[in-house]
């Protein structure tokens, strides 16, 4: 499932929910990491992240 943020360039960005590994807050927003050493960082803050991809995963039937 694809969730849909903000870059810190102000691009709008889609992230697959299911391969995200980690995820910290940093002064432009919030890092969210991938396997294999790749990063995005967002503009959302860490708790509307967090929040947001844990909806993604708590979908009925799954």
């Amino acid at each position: 499932m694809f969730v849909k943020f903000t870059s810190s360039d102000r691009v709008a960005t889609a992230v697959n929910a299911a391969q995200v590994t980690f995820i910290s807050q940093v002064t432009d927003g919030t890092r969210i990491r991938f396997g294999e050493g790749r990063s995005i960082t967002v503009i959302e803050p860490m708790d509307e992240v967090i929040d947001k991809l844990n909806r993604t995963r708590a979908l009925p039937g799954e």
